[in-house]
């Protein structure tokens, strides 16, 4: 079984920070890091193993990046971001725009991927997935829990962060570059459940449903993901109009099918911040305080949807014929 998060979900309700890119570095083949301070070299807002920050760029642009550098370092953030080729121009944006000295919008810290206790740990890894996870080794190093890491990238040159890991760790550490060893040999690592083990991954979607279906015996809760791209999804739950009152807006607006609750609520003056609008990041997740939400991201954990308290206007819908949002 998986779930993908343990904590309530937090709305965006905190405001961004300006801060400086004080040191920008390339760290593998198509990944540079970048480190954040405050430019007047104030303390920065807390943050735990798996939590990402909003990055607003100066175009405009909103994506999402793991943190993940040292977390008891009070007045840096440090980020590392894949060059994606195919992608809609934030990560080109970061490579070849971006430089030390110029100022970046900051929100968050948000956590939906937490580290929960427990006796051992198997960080699974793919890609620039490994980012979210440093900080956990970190953090399981700290407390004396057992881990193991399984890596892997498409050529060792890719792999960011590679040589620093296994110099400091050791055996631990399994760095395994397709080129060199093919896929993952999941059914190796995962085939029998190990006692008082979490499992946590971070990767392309292929690894993510490898690693699931890998885990199917494993006990409920074991393993814990974290998406970069959106599952695919079922139809929604209806095909007709919904209103939507956005509460602290004032104003009521009728969604159609065609259009998101999200683009409708910008459309009637919410300011709502977002950025992958495929249900993937929690950027634009925001309370509800009537209706009945049809989730339809991958986000949100059971209970939550359970809870039906909060959603992502990116992607998700209504059960309801009225939804009422804290907007």
């Amino acid at each position: 079984m998986v779930a993908h998060n343990l904590l309530p979900a937090i709305p965006r309700s905190t405001p961004a920070l300006s801060l400086r890119v004080r040191a920008k570095d390339a760290v593998a083949d198509g990944v540079v890091s970048l480190t954040l301070d405050h430019p007047d070299g104030l303390r920065l807002r807390d943050w735990t193993p798996g939590a990402h920050i909003d990055l607003v760029l100066p175009d405009g642009t909103t994506r999402q990046y793991s943190l993940c550098g040292d977390r008891w370092d009070a007045h840096s953030y440090r980020i590392a971001v894949l060059r994606e080729p195919a992608g809609r121009g934030g990560s080109a944006y970061v490579h070849d725009g971006l430089m030390p000295g110029d100022r970046v919008g900051v929100g968050g810290p948000h956590n939906h991927f937490p580290l929960v206790p427990a006796d051992r740990y198997l960080f699974i890894a793919g890609g620039i997935g490994i980012t979210p996870v440093l900080p956990m080794i970190q953090q399981a190093e700290l407390v004396g829990a057992e881990w193991q890491l399984l890596y892997g990238g498409c050529t060792r040159a890719s792999m960011a962060f590679r040589t620093d890991l296994t110099r400091a760790h050791g055996e631990r550490v399994r760095v395994r570059p397709q080129d060199e060893y093919g896929l993952l040999d999941l059914a190796a690592w995962l085939s029998t459940p190990a006692p008082a083990t979490r499992v946590y991954c971070c990767g392309p979607a292929p690894l993510l449903t490898a690693v699931q279906e890998a885990c199917a015996h494993w006990p409920d809760h074991s393993l814990r993901t974290e998406r970069f791209a959106a599952a695919v999804r079922s139809e929604p739950v209806r095909r007709t109009p919904f209103e939507v009152e956005l509460r602290r807006t004032g104003r009521t607006v009728t969604v159609t099918p065609d259009v998101s609750v999200l683009h409708a609520a910008r459309r009637a003056g919410a300011e709502v911040l977002s950025s992958c609008e495929q249900g993937t990041c929690g950027t634009c997740l925001v309370p509800v305080l009537g209706g009945t939400p049809d989730h339809r991201d991958a986000v949100l954990a059971d209970h939550e949807r359970a809870a039906g308290d909060c959603m992502l206007p990116c992607v998700s819908r209504s059960h309801s014929d009225r939804l009422v949002l804290d907007l």
